[in-house]
């Protein structure tokens, strides 16, 4: 879901929870709807939005009206180089 849609269903009490996923050198958010789906963040292409360091991904997700979210980083390791 990209940052448009996201304003939208944040204003309709429609996202449960916000997650920020740190894996590899890579950061990604995903999100969980009142009805349990799951839906990353995208951008206004369709592909997955990713950020290289925890601080731009949170101030990202601040910026869409998002204050609170769980920190999954299990798998971080911020000095592996991306393989993309």
């Amino acid at each position: 879901m990209d940052s448009k849609v996201l304003k939208v269903l944040i204003e309709a009490g429609a996202i449960k929870s916000a997650s920020v996923i740190a894996d590899g050198s890579t950061v990604y958010l995903n999100f969980t709807t009142r009805n349990g789906d799951t839906s990353p963040a995208t951008t206004l292409k369709g592909k997955i939005k990713t950020w290289s360091t925890l601080d731009a991904a949170c101030k990202w997700l601040r910026g869409v009206g998002i204050g609170e979210a769980k920190l999954k980083m299990a798998s971080w390791s911020p000095n592996q180089r991306n393989m993309l």
